[in-house]
């Protein structure tokens, strides 16, 4: 045989079973049986797919309920951190989304105002449902008018919701049965003339824009009272076509005499504007300020004391852009007759009948563009002294009159 060529050896005919005697060179026949091995190894995938396939049905079962599709699960199941699952329903659970997420969380300020400011761009609810009033409160450490404001609520439960900052050392310690009850919101240190002032005031509203139900915005301090029953100020904010900010030129020292030229060409000194951080907004307006990149951090670049961004911050920014939509006066009465920087501290002496009399009928103002009948809803500066003397008048201005309308928003 020349040099280079191949020798070929006969193999035997296959047998009935498909296999084969084969012989290599120096060996001796081997059966082989090529179809039977394919078989096998089909058969082995097949059952190893059924294994898995079943664990991971008995697996998915546990997380969604029956009738569930494959495509919404499959969807659905996210990992988080590698180690705990989120269940996904509320996200796609209009109904479960609506009811917003928990106030008790670990976000930092950056995503949770990343959070907040979502909101749907079609128009209308895919569900029915009640709109509720966002009742927010900024105070330093304990609501001394609790049991006053646990009185205003009463009985209007899925009306509201309350959200409290308090200084991040303090804990609110209030009974399971009050409306305050775990209301109290991550935290952080505020001083009064301060950008955190502003910065807790847009915490708050963040954490409140969680529940898609709220549709009104109201900020309060721990020495603010109600003027009027719930069902009265639910219908007024609720079928109120404006928010109610102050947002006044003021040519003065305490105005445009803290005005900044290194805001231009952003903001100039014709558009600065004063206003009382007591506020009232609704919804569009809330997730505006949370979203806000472009005007805040000019503000806390360039008010600083005596600029104070707590009073001049919200009302420049939404006169700017959204001047319309809004009524330029406050709900909350202050009486600044006594003068100084900060507003009257009213005490238990103070309260009587005429008193607050004469701060409910206070009537110079506009409604939906009609003289109002109610002007303010909210009193401030009360001490705690007060606490006793306003909840033995409480059934004179607070008892609960008319029906709240619960149409559909």
């Amino acid at each position: 045989m020349r040099s280079g060529s191949f020798m070929s050896f006969p193999s035997v005919p296959p047998f009935e079973d498909g296999c084969q005697l084969i012989r290599g060179p120096g060996r001796p026949f081997k059966r082989e049986c090529p179809g039977k091995l394919v078989k096998m190894l089909f058969f082995t995938f097949l059952m190893a797919g059924l294994v898995i396939g079943t664990i991971f049905v008995s697996h998915m079962s546990e997380y969604y309920p029956a009738g569930s599709t494959f495509l919404s699960n499959s969807l659905s199941l996210c990992r988080d951190n590698l180690n705990s699952y989120i269940e996904p329903v509320q996200w796609v659970n209009p109904e479960s989304w609506l009811r917003g997420l928990s106030i008790h969380h670990n976000m930092s300020d950056e995503e949770l105002l990343w959070l907040a400011s979502m909101a749907p761009q079609r128009e209308g609810v895919p569900i029915q449902r009640v709109p509720k009033i966002a009742f927010m409160f900024l105070t330093r450490g304990p609501l001394p008018l609790a049991p006053l404001w646990e009185r205003f609520f009463g009985g209007n439960q899925g009306l509201f919701s309350i959200y409290v900052h308090t200084h991040p050392n303090y804990k609110l310690d209030m009974p399971t049965s009050s409306v305050f009850y775990r209301r109290q919101i991550p935290s952080k240190e505020a001083q009064w003339g301060d950008v955190t002032m502003c910065d807790a005031e847009r915490r708050l509203l963040a954490n409140a824009l969680l529940d898609f139900s709220n549709e009104r915005f109201v900020l309060l301090s721990e020495t603010c009272i109600p003027l009027h029953p719930f069902p009265i100020i639910y219908n007024y904010l609720i079928l109120a076509n404006e928010s109610f900010i102050g947002a006044f030129d003021d040519p003065g020292p305490y105005g445009r005499g803290r005005y900044n030229p290194q805001m231009a060409p952003l903001i100039t000194v014709e558009a600065w504007r004063k206003g009382s951080q007591w506020f009232e907004l609704k919804r569009n307006l809330a997730v505006e300020l949370v979203s806000d990149t472009l005007y805040y951090p000019k503000f806390k670049d360039f008010c600083i004391p005596g600029c104070y961004v707590d009073e001049h911050y919200f009302p420049t920014f939404l006169s700017i852009e959204f001047g319309p939509q809004l009524a330029n006066r406050s709900v909350t009465s202050v009486d600044w007759s006594r003068g100084g920087a900060h507003p009257a501290m009213f005490g238990g002496g103070d309260i009587t009948e005429a008193f607050l009399t004469n701060i409910r009928e206070q009537r110079d103002c506009l409604y939906n563009g009609q003289p109002g009948s109610i002007c303010f809803l909210f009193a401030r500066k009360f001490s705690p002294s007060t606490l006793e003397p306003l909840v033995q008048l409480a059934p004179k201005f607070l008892d609960t009159v008319g029906s709240v309308d619960l149409r559909q928003r």
